[in-house]
């Protein structure tokens, strides 16, 4: 809402500073988001008067003009234009002047003939003729303003009004006006404010021998006035009203419609003003549209209208499409004679719908679509009546028509000061809050509140603490301590989400976040066999395009993407992370599965399978899950995803015999549907269903006592054996004196044999209980020997 502080002078007798006016309207609820002050981009621009025009001497289009700017001496001008003559008064941009857009204007020479200056166009100055009916849209502005030689444009043209622009609240409908926010602003300072009481004389005439209206739909239009008016004259508005509609953001038309479109800002009611000639068999319908039926809006466009559609119609067809916009043959022409004014309430939720299927919200169903009480429409067709007289362009019939079947009882709420005080931590006597609500229009009756109404969001005392509270001054509020005792924690879903976050930044990876929304074609970059059940994937009905048209099943195309996209941008090394869903389809009919998933990606920098490997292991140690184990991924691995891993790189993690991450090298040919020139490691963990696993508290430990003993065990053993599996029966073997098993020295080489491989184990052994002699650590040594010996391995001395 634009609000034209000279309008707002109409209501509130006082002079603002802008900066003060916005940050104390801000401040009591209204919230300015900024300012602008007409023509402050037209510099050195003044009124002068052309005494003289003789032709160019060396130009068969131009002239040379000697102009009185108010400054002694004439000046001297050329100019191309053809509808200047001696004595016409016209804008002068004089030497080092601006124009808007950020034309700067010097003086100099047009074709050897000296110009100190420019003669100004309406367009030059940012204006149409729309502005000003009488001047020329392709000429020199010829004024007719009454106005003094050498005074400065934007005063002599009334271009120098303040506009402030608030952002006006959805339950505060009553401030899309220059009423309601010259209400807000009396209050704001302390003003009595008397809201205006439209009145006008009329002409005896019967309006029922005119029109009859019929509300069909009582449900969505609550109130119907209608007016009439005879003998119009249509022309051009009075300077003043041209003004304030320019200044609110409204393009002047002509004194009918501009007297709709004035009302509209000034009370915040939407009218619409009727040709009486298309209203046929003279009878108005508020009705809902019949299927098939179309109308061609003002604007030129056809529209089909569906039985939900709230209309105005006469006896044949609609001719408005209620609370959004008139038909064709409904506005307002220049040979227009008789009019019919509407003021009217619509259901705002009705007039919403009908407005976004149509595609054309406006002005009108952006202020009905908030909620507009039925009361209003009477003072507003008041005022427009008044104006209509005002202007001298029509006579109005003394007689309207009123269907108000359901009017609304006033809103009450109990008055308790005490409450209020406690509620919002303040000590202010009662009647400091009843001086506060008087203000802003409510009535105070004991201990009973009536909402004025206008103010359709008062629904409970809260309401009214919070009306006390914005005037009283939210910063006046001193901060108090909670009362109560605050229980809240973090889920066991969310310290494990952050956990796992901590433990990725500290590795030195990257959070990334991509949308949850893929291309099917993601499947295939990833080589995803046709029959792969990943390919089932929930179907967005309305998707932006097929790039977004299903939802993922699995996180890992996201991430190649995201690699994809650094490699090309010739970033040599990447790590990333994501904490992101999976949605998994279930039965028709019902909501996917969301399970949460870590997808991790890097390249480059020296990385490799064992540094992803690493980067999973420290994770799971961070998060405190133990028992992990790592075996070679194949189709039976329990991750559909294994395919777009390179065969013998690639490894399934599983604990309590539940696969929980895949983790390797993605596929050359992976790599090439991306576009990734270098070798590239990604894994997936399941972090949902780690959560159901058995996480260990981790708990305090003492520093050992005791010292430790340490062995190393080496053997030959088959090349397919894991190390993993080596390790696990090493552990099994030493019992619970083991402290630490790790693996120094794998060698494979022709004294070892083909298919045979070399392996090396430091064990580290420690007892709680004392320190462990040589004859525990060689009998622990004695039966890993054994285990290892059991499983085919050759124990080397």
């Amino acid at each position: 809402m634009n609000l034209s502080m000279k309008w707002l002078k109409d209501y509130v007798d006082k002079d603002f500073d802008v900066k003060k006016f916005c940050y104390d309207l801000t401040m009591t609820g209204s919230k300015v988001e900024g300012y602008e002050t007409e023509g402050e981009n037209i510099k050195n621009v003044v009124v002068g008067r052309i005494l003289s025009v003789t032709p160019h001497e060396n130009s068969d289009h131009l002239v040379v003009c000697q102009v009185d700017v108010g400054k002694g001496e004439p000046i001297q001008i050329v100019t191309g234009a053809s509808n200047v003559n001696a004595g016409d008064t016209v804008p002068v941009a004089l030497d080092n002047s601006y124009l808007p857009g950020g034309v700067h204007i010097k003086k100099g020479k047009l074709r050897g003939v000296e110009s100190n200056g420019m003669l100004c166009s309406l367009g030059e100055l940012g204006l149409t003729a729309h502005d000003f009916p009488y001047a020329i849209e392709d000429g020199i502005f010829i004024m007719r303003e009454d106005c003094e030689i050498g005074q400065d444009i934007q005063s002599a043209i009334g271009l120098n009004d303040t506009s402030v622009e608030f952002e006006i609240t959805s339950n505060r409908p009553d401030c899309l006006s220059v009423i309601g926010l010259a209400r807000e602003a009396a209050a704001t300072y302390g003003i009595k404010f008397e809201e205006p009481k439209p009145s006008y004389k009329g002409v005896p005439g019967d309006i029922s021998e005119k029109i009859n209206v019929v509300i069909e739909n009582e449900k969505l239009c609550r109130r119907y006035i209608g007016g009439y008016v005879r003998n119009v004259r249509i022309g051009p508005s009075p300077r003043w009203l041209r003004e304030r509609l320019r200044a609110s953001g409204v393009r002047p038309i002509n004194n009918l419609v501009d007297i709709t479109n004035y009302v509209m800002l000034e009370y915040g009611q939407p009218m619409h003003a009727f040709d009486a000639r298309f209203i046929k068999g003279n009878e108005i319908h508020v009705r809902n549209a019949r299927a098939g039926e179309t109308i061609t809006t003002l604007d030129g466009n056809v529209r089909e209208l569906s039985p939900e559609t709230l209309v105005i119609a006469d006896t044949e067809k609609p001719v408005a499409v209620a609370g959004v916009m008139g038909g064709e043959y409904s506005g307002i022409m220049d040979d227009t004679t008789d009019v019919i004014f509407e003021s009217a309430s619509f259901d705002g939720a009705s007039v919403r719908r009908t407005a976004k299927k149509l595609g054309m919200r406006t002005d009108s169903s952006a202020r009905f679509e908030k909620g507009l009480d039925p009361n209003l429409c009477e003072p507003a067709i008041m005022r427009a009546f008044e104006l209509v007289e005002l202007l001298g362009c029509g006579e109005v019939l003394d007689t309207k028509i009123d269907r108000f079947p359901n009017p609304p009882t006033p809103k009450t709420v109990e008055f308790t000061p005490d409450w209020i005080n406690r509620f919002l931590g303040i000590d202010i006597p009662a009647e400091q809050m009843v001086k506060y609500l008087e203000n802003i229009g409510f009535e105070v009756n004991g201990s009973e509140i009536k909402a004025p109404y206008y103010r359709i969001d008062i629904e409970s005392k809260a309401d009214i603490a919070e009306e006390v509270a914005r005037f009283y001054g939210y910063n006046n509020i001193k901060g108090t301590e909670l009362r109560g005792i605050a229980n809240a924690k973090l889920t066991p879903a969310q310290q494990l989400t952050r956990k796992t976050e901590a433990a990725c930044v500290g590795l030195g990876l990257y959070e990334i976040e991509t949308f949850s929304f893929i291309s099917p074609k993601f499947y295939d970059k990833i080589n995803l066999p046709a029959d792969s059940k990943l390919r089932s994937s929930v179907t967005i009905l309305n998707p932006l395009g097929e790039d977004t048209s299903v939802m993922r099943t699995t996180v890992l195309p996201s991430m190649c993407e995201t690699l994809a996209r650094n490699y090309n941008l010739r970033n040599p090394e990447a790590a990333l992370f994501e904490l992101g869903n999976e949605y998994i389809p279930t039965e028709e009919g019902k909501l996917p599965l969301e399970p949460q998933r870590l997808s991790i990606g890097i390249y480059g920098g020296g990385n490799d399978f064992y540094s992803v490997k690493g980067i999973v292991e420290r994770i799971f140690g961070y998060i405190g899950l133990e028992n992990v184990e790592y075996e070679l991924a194949d189709e039976n691995c329990g991750f559909g995803e294994y395919v777009m891993f390179h065969p013998g790189r690639v490894a399934v993690a599983t604990a309590e015999g539940k696969p929980i991450a895949i983790l390797g090298e993605i596929h050359p040919d992976v790599l090439e549907n991306y576009g990734i020139g270098v070798r590239a490691y990604c894994a997936k963990i399941n972090i949902t269903e780690i959560l159901d696993m058995d996480i260990p508290e981790k708990t305090y430990k003492l520093l050992p006592k005791y010292p430790a003993a340490t062995r190393d065990v080496s053997l030959i053993c088959d090349d397919g054996i894991p190390a993993a599996k080596l390790e696990k029966l090493i552990r099994k073997a030493v019992g619970s004196v083991l402290e630490s098993v790790k693996l120094f020295d794998v060698y494979k080489g022709e004294q070892i044999g083909a298919g045979k491989k070399s392996v090396a184990f430091s064990i580290v052994m420690r007892s709680k209980d004392g320190t462990l002699t040589d004859e525990q650590a060689d009998g622990a040594m004695q039966k890993v020997r054994k285990a290892l010996t059991e499983l085919g391995a050759e124990i080397r001395s």
